[in-house]
């Protein structure tokens, strides 16, 4: 069985998907949607990625010399699965196009909740995103937070949680935003729409979140504060993390990577495209554990974090894989995650 899958969009997001699935065994890109003339274009095309267009746009895009096989909706047409990857609002916009075709539907965190049946985060909730016919996956910092609450909520379970959040400005490309330097608030009010988002995904969850917006364009920084139901050692608090390979577990007195910028030079380093981070990234050195409260400071890549959830999502809706851990380690494997290069200095 070959999936059918179409992107619309081609932005941040939308490109990361095309390319993690581009050779994924039994998902078949059949293309992806572009509004505007730029560069992007051509990488899609050297990736053999057929391009769509709005109807109004397609004699303009022929003009300029770039093949366009037709419009968005004949792209969603021939699909059995639609990834929305458009910034954030115009999914919406195109659930019209979805529905009259009958489509699932898988859409992003910038996206209003009451967008797609159930919001969604691998390990919180795979098991019921199984045949759902519209997901919504959650914002990169939802996800970040959401990946260690819902793993250690399995092992131990999780009484509540108490995040701060400094979160990156824009992504690297987005020139036109801000704020310059300054810190500001992201959101006038107690908690950030992240704690909002996450008791949508994991219902009952006791969590406060806390955001600012800082001058810089790499990662996000999380501080997470957590009580859980049962006691700990840091051992078996660290081993946990060992068991999924979308955590990645750093000793900044050790290695030296004390900073997101060295966390984007190490994936340089090694080769990762785009520099691209999909796992958290824990700083075990800050890591405190006092029976049941444990506290430490993590770094997400807001551009890769959520492509493995976008996977999973298909997974799950097709009930391609129905065990959670299956799923979740077969996209790993595929993906490669899980950086081990410092074991020996830590463990």
């Amino acid at each position: 069985m070959v999936i059918k899958v179409a992107i619309n969009g081609y932005g941040t997001i939308g490109k990361r998907i095309a390319e993690a699935l581009y050779r994924h065994p039994g998902l078949d890109v059949i293309g992806i949607a572009k509004i505007n003339l730029d560069y992007s274009i051509n990488l899609a095309l050297k990736k053999k990625f057929r391009i769509y267009t709005v109807k109004d746009n397609i004699e303009k895009f022929r003009s300029a010399g770039y093949q366009v096989h037709g419009s968005i909706e004949d792209m969603v047409s021939e699909a059995d699965v639609v990834i929305d990857a458009t910034p954030a609002g115009l999914g919406a916009r195109y659930k019209d196009v979805y529905v009259k075709y009958r489509k699932p539907v898988i859409f992003q965190g910038g996206e209003d909740p009451s967008v797609a049946e159930l919001s969604f985060s691998t390990l919180c909730n795979y098991e019921d995103a199984l045949g759902v016919s519209s997901l919504r996956v959650v914002s990169c910092n939802t996800t970040g937070v959401l990946r260690v609450i819902c793993l250690l909520d399995r092992e131990f379970g999780v009484e509540k949680a108490r995040v701060v959040i400094i979160r990156r400005g824009a992504d690297p490309r987005e020139d036109a935003r801000g704020p310059i330097n300054s810190l500001k608030l992201d959101s006038i009010s107690i908690p950030s729409h992240h704690a909002l988002d996450a008791k949508l995904v994991k219902p009952g969850l006791d969590i406060e979140t806390y955001a600012l917006v800082a001058s810089t364009t790499l990662m996000h920084i999380q501080v997470l504060f957590i009580k859980l139901k049962e006691s700990v050692s840091k051992d078996k608090f660290l081993n946990v993390f060992e068991k999924v390979r979308r955590f990645i577990l750093i000793d900044a007195i050790r290695t030296g990577i004390d900073s997101t910028s060295k966390i984007i030079e190490l994936a340089r380093d090694l080769g990762r495209f785009r520099n691209d981070i999909p796992e958290n990234v824990l700083w075990i050195n800050t890591l405190k554990v006092e029976d049941k409260e444990v506290s430490f400071i993590q770094a997400i890549h807001q551009e890769s974090i959520v492509i493995p959830e976008n996977i999973d999502a298909i997974k799950a809706m097709f009930e391609l894989e129905r065990d959670l851990w299956s799923a979740v380690s077969s996209t790993d494997q595929y993906l490669n995650l899980g950086l081990r290069l410092f074991d020996k200095e830590y463990n």
